[in-house]
């Protein structure tokens, strides 16, 4: 049953969102691990897929319904189009309170996705920094754009700026001071007689996933170790955009996919309980996923923040009503993630949704957008690209320098490689069906003129 606008409305709306999340590490063979209580209640998706590769694109959507191309947030034009309406802003518009719990400085004021929000917490200034130095040296070694930090004025005072300070959750788990401080807000809205709508984002499994409470590597013995250290530089500096091979071998691609797994299995049951109780504790709606996948070495990919559209962007997606309705189902229809935003305002009512992902999933047009990230000027020019990709029937069908290529939708495990289509072919034409084919040549056409105005 959609909700109309005289229809009761949730008493409070929790967007959960694991930052970097891939499907199949929360799936590994097709199935959820460490969520007993929300899949036992929550609709399911199993092809649900992320608008954008990185926080920012991807949340972006998340937050305005929008493609990347649309609302402006990617790595070309790095923030949100002024004016551009967000679920934060529609929600205080029918009389939420609005509040964003954030582990991610890309969630915030940095790139305009503050839009809309009441209060910001910045979870990193409300936790003591675990080894102050020997993060601040860790993350001024791990991050270009900060080592000029370590002969300013602001570091050898110890005065932090807010991006290095942010960074403390690269060597900490936050994710209690997150909850925390989401039913702190939750119990004095309550009692103010206010309606909620929480943004929440969590760090653990983004790099450098968490698999402790402080950070520690997974591998035995030093040498490993500090080959795995080496790699997490490596995968977070994208330094393979910049040379002729991968520095990171296979093997230590393999270790970093199975510490996002791990990532998951240390966070997986407090998320778990922390869904039940807050569906428990009222009319509450709550829905947990990801903003974007990421890659380990798959397509010749190494890190969500450049073209991830080819490998890693399905992402898991949960949709739990307190009237129980939707418990327990299954959409393997392939959806787009940023359609949560229309979903949600058919919660509340408002007429700009234009239909509620879990009643229509027929009605999602399921399309990911990607740009090249200049790193540092130096990304080598085969890698400078932006590229748009969908899924229809099964296949996924990708458009990059001109030419098509297709491979089949992954169900279980890692996105199979794509093929080249023959030159001539054109899938939107070939394997769309009547009803789609224009909006999704109106979509394709739009974002090549976006990034071809961009130099992409």
């Amino acid at each position: 049953m959609t909700r109309t606008a005289t229809a009761s409305r949730p008493q409070n709306i929790v967007l959960l969102i694991a930052d970097s999340l891939r499907y199949d590490s929360v799936h590994p063979d097709g199935l959820p691990v460490g969520l007993p209580y929300t899949a036992g209640h929550a609709t399911r998706f199993t092809q649900a897929r992320s608008g954008g590769c990185w926080t920012l694109p991807a949340t972006a959507s998340l937050f305005t319904g929008l493609m990347p191309h649309e609302h402006g947030a990617d790595t070309h034009s790095r923030g949100l189009g002024r004016g551009v309406p967000t679920l934060a802003a529609v929600l205080r518009d029918h009389g939420y309170s609005t509040h964003q719990i954030t582990a991610n400085v890309a969630t915030t004021d940095v790139f305009g996705l503050d839009a809309g929000f009441d209060e910001i917490y910045r979870i990193w200034k409300e936790v003591p920094a675990v080894h102050r130095k020997i993060h601040e040296v860790m993350v001024l070694i791990g991050k270009p754009r900060l080592r000029k930090k370590i002969l300013s004025t602001e570091f050898i005072t110890g005065k932090l700026s807010e991006d290095l300070e942010a960074s403390k959750v690269w060597l900490q788990s936050t994710i209690d001071a997150v909850f925390d401080r989401a039913r702190a807000t939750l119990a004095a809205n309550t009692a103010s007689g206010k309606g909620s709508f929480l943004f929440l984002n969590l760090m653990e499994t983004h790099f450098p996933y968490h698999v402790a409470p402080t950070f520690e590597t997974t591998s035995q013995g030093w040498f490993d170790q500090i080959r795995e250290v080496l790699a997490l530089y490596h995968l977070v500096n994208q330094t393979w955009l910049t040379r002729d091979r991968n520095p990171i071998a296979d093997r230590q691609m393999a270790v970093l996919r199975e510490r996002q797994r791990e990532s998951w299995r240390f966070v997986a049951a407090r998320v778990d309980a922390f869904v039940q109780e807050i569906r428990e504790a009222g009319d509450n709606l709550v829905i947990f996923g990801s903003d974007h996948g990421d890659c380990f070495g798959e397509q010749g990919w190494s890190y969500h923040f450049s073209n991830v559209a080819d490998a890693g962007n399905r992402v898991p997606l949960y949709w739990l009503r307190t009237d129980g309705s939707g418990a327990g189902r299954v959409i393997d229809t392939p959806v787009s993630a940023r359609d949560v935003f229309h979903g949600v305002l058919r919660e509340v009512g408002d007429p700009r949704g234009v239909h509620h992902i879990t009643e229509e999933p027929e009605r999602s047009l399921p399309v990911m957008e990607s740009a090249w990230y200049n790193n540092q000027g130096k990304t080598l020019q085969r890698y400078r690209y932006d590229q748009i990709a969908f899924v229809e029937g099964g296949q996924r069908f990708l458009n990059r320098q001109g030419g098509w290529w297709t491979a089949a939708a992954a169900t279980v495990g890692p996105e199979p490689v794509f093929e080249p289509l023959p030159s001539g072919v054109d899938p939107i034409e070939d394997a769309v069906v009547p009803e789609r084919r224009a909006a999704l040549r109106e979509t394709v056409s739009a974002f090549r003129g976006f990034a071809t105005e961009h130099g992409g």
